[in-house]
């Protein structure tokens, strides 16, 4: 797996890499984290995968790791 990218976020890390004929799209937050894989024949180029982070893509991912938190934190509580 090659590392593309690093893209700078005050809210999660973002890190895009290059693996077997896909771009991975991985998002993480503390323990947290989201991978999304994206075909390398559904897009032109690498600059094609950053646009798709816009504001509503991380917006969304960020409320997505709030959801996955209080996942965790319920199962937690329910097992300890």
């Amino acid at each position: 797996m090659r590392v593309i990218k690093e893209i700078k976020h005050p809210a999660c890390k973002i890190t895009l890499y290059a693996w077997n004929n896909r771009y991975i799209i991985k998002l993480e937050t503390g323990l947290l984290e989201q991978t999304f894989k994206v075909n390398e024949f559904d897009v032109t180029n690498e600059q094609e995968v950053e646009k798709l982070l816009d504001q509503t893509f991380i917006r969304e991912a960020l409320e997505r790791f709030e959801q996955m938190a209080h996942s965790l934190g319920g199962a937690l509580q329910r097992v300890l």
